[in-house]
């Protein structure tokens, strides 16, 4: 393998990166150059991903992907042996090449842990982060008799397991039943029976012996330091790393022609949502900012957020815009959906078109209302998974400054959300329905819609579903990375401003003083109003916002507040609807006000929908 290739090159004699995001459907490739002295992103090409029959390799899917790239370059990338050719010498080859993967599935995980709210909890997020899918967590308190946990880890096949469970020193006793109760399921790996399970122990390290001494040579076991150390810390990175190698040692290695395509790769493959997560924390820890990002896709719903420089990821793996648009529709309920529309509907019609969509997932919306009804599903979809990222991303449970008798038997329900919205810089769309949206602007007001950002937040979307390619390459060449992503790989839709507090009809909301370059505009919102501005992406505007009382934009209620407000494709927006946001359930006032903030949004503009 060549994973250490890059990490011998010099940095500055990396010209020419080729990569590769290969995803259960589509390979993506791109070809990222230096252009006087900086890093560009120039050509991408795609193929279908050939991991099933009747190719059974994943190679044919990347060369396929990778020579359409080489024609549109102008640049020879495959040899006559169809391998891909480095270093790269003048229009010839690459100097290293990179890749994710979430082809057959992804990396799918299962977690145990002695308590469900502290060690379980923990070893989740290690899992989450590293770009898993979570197909059940086992602990202690789940409420399943033992016999219904093993044949539940029996059913499953996971490609890996992660065990956790009490602190170092602690008791040692409930890890041990608990790898007692996970032994003699004997569980398959998903991928060849040729191969071991691993497993891989994250625990009280002093009873790491006892464990090893329940699990035979059945399976691959792998110990790392503790998850949870102590209660008040959380020590994810030495699991996420064992996973990561994990995945690509036995997992990958067993999926067809994945052998081949590690030994072209010169830095580790990763699972694309780690990855993804990955060029978050890295944007974050650069820029000192908190960062919010979301990818809707057909079947689930990824969000990534850094908080405080804190990594957490969720998995909605039941909310998604095809596969999953039924659930959606059941979760949230169809009159919450409803209420992001603006035209009158039929609900029969809207019952059909969700059944449509589910036997053909990759159709597009074909008419005006199909549009405004898949985008009000849209976002439910996001406003549902964003609820369910708040509840796992908190502070540690189990966790409190000063106890006292009283709060011994509460304290596992503690731990507050470390998400908020009031400290939220960036906010990052990915996925069909935000990412190919005929208007950037219906973007933006989906955004909006569903996450509230208050206080001062800029919108992006990925441009091309760029994030995978750039996270495997902020491992390898950080500086790339970041130019790239920050030249090509954002498209900035503007920045939204709102104040937190409750909707009250009739009301001042807030005063505002915007200036720049081109636009010098006061004025004063009423409760329920929005306003669009528009402002260049290279512009920035400086905002001053008054409050009425009981409203805040971070530095108190009714206390005044300045802002650098960056622009974008779709400018500024002012949002006076409150926080929470509220829309008026009465039939009239609904209709209007949804009308108002369509109009002023600019949303169904009928040259946008010759796109579609």
């Amino acid at each position: 393998m060549n994973s250490t290739t890059a990490k011998q090159l010099d940095p500055n004699q990396i010209n020419v990166i080729l990569a590769t995001d290969c995803g259960s459907t589509t390979t993506k490739a791109i070809l990222i150059e230096k252009i006087d002295g900086e890093y560009r992103q120039t050509f991408r090409g795609e193929a279908p991903t050939t991991v099933e029959e009747p190719a059974a390799d994943v190679t044919v899917g990347v060369v396929n992907a990778v020579t359409e790239v080489g024609e549109l370059a102008g640049r020879k990338l495959i040899d006559d042996n169809g391998e891909i050719i480095r270093p790269a010498h003048g229009d010839t080859g690459c100097d290293i090449y990179i890749s994710t993967s979430s082809a057959g599935g992804g990396l799918q995980m299962m977690v145990a842990g002695v308590v469900r709210e502290m060690s379980a909890a923990s070893a989740k997020r290690a899992a989450l982060g590293a770009g898993a899918i979570v197909m059940d967590t086992i602990c202690s308190n789940d409420k399943r008799l033992p016999h219904e946990q093993i044949q539940r880890i029996r059913e499953l096949r996971p490609d890996m397991i992660l065990l956790a469970g009490g602190t170092d020193g602690g008791t040692q006793k409930h890890v041990v039943e608990l790898a007692e109760l996970i032994a003699p399921a004997k569980p398959q790996p998903r991928f060849g029976g040729t191969y071991k399970m691993p497993i891989i122990f994250a625990g009280n390290q002093e009873a790491a012996e006892l464990v090893e001494e329940v699990f035979d040579d059945d399976v691959k076991l792998t110990t790392v330091a503790n998850v949870r150390p102590v209660l008040e810390l959380e020590n994810l990175a030495p699991a996420r790393d064992a996973i990561h190698d994990l995945f690509l040692e036995h997992v990958m290695a067993h999926a067809p022609g994945y052998n081949k395509l590690i030994s072209w790769a010169d830095a580790p493959i990763m699972p694309t949502p780690g990855a993804v997560g990955n060029i978050l924390q890295t944007i974050a820890e650069q820029q000192n900012i908190n960062a919010l990002g979301v990818d809707i896709g057909g079947a689930t719903t990824d969000v990534f957020s850094v908080f405080n420089g804190t990594f957490n990821r969720t998995v909605s793996a039941n909310l998604g815009m095809s596969y999953s648009i039924s659930n959606v529709c059941a979760s949230a309920t169809l009159p919450m959906i409803l209420r992001w529309v603006h035209l009158e509907m039929d609900p029969r019609e809207l019952r059909n078109h969700i059944k449509n969509k589910m036997i053909r997932p990759t159709t597009i919306p074909q008419t005006r209302e199909a549009l405004i009804f898949e985008q009000a599903v849209a976002r439910e979809a996001l406003r549902l998974a964003y609820i369910q990222h708040k509840e796992f991303a908190t502070t540690l449970k189990g966790v409190q400054q000063q106890r006292t008798v009283g709060d011994t038997f509460s304290q596992l329900t503690s731990g507050a959300s470390i998400v908020d919205n009031m400290k939220l810089n960036l906010l990052v769309a990915s996925g069909g329905v935000l990412s190919h949206a005929p208007s950037m602007n219906q973007t933006a007001s989906m955004m909006i819609d569903a996450f509230e950002p208050e206080g001062m937040t800029v919108l992006a979307k990925d441009s091309i579903f760029m994030m995978p390619h750039l996270g495997v390459l902020a491992q390898v060449h950080p500086r790339a990375a970041l130019q790239v992503f920050e030249r090509d790989c954002l498209i900035y839709l503007g920045t939204c401003i709102a104040p937190r507090g409750l909707y009250r009809a009739g009301k001042t909301c807030f005063r505002y003083h915007i200036r720049s370059k081109s636009l010098e505009e006061s004025g004063e919102m009423l409760c329920g109003e929005m306003k669009m501005f528009p402002l260049d992406e290279n512009e920035q505007a400086v905002v001053t916002v008054e409050p009425g009382r009981g409203y805040d934009f971070g530095n108190g209620s009714g206390k005044r507040k300045e802002f650098k407000a960056r622009g974008g494709k779709v400018g500024l927006i002012l949002d006076a609807r409150g926080r929470p946001l509220v829309v008026p359930t009465s039939e009239t006032d609904h209709l209007t006000e949804l009308n108002s903030w369509v109009e002023e949004l600019q949303l169904y503009p009928e040259p946008a929908l010759t796109e579609v």
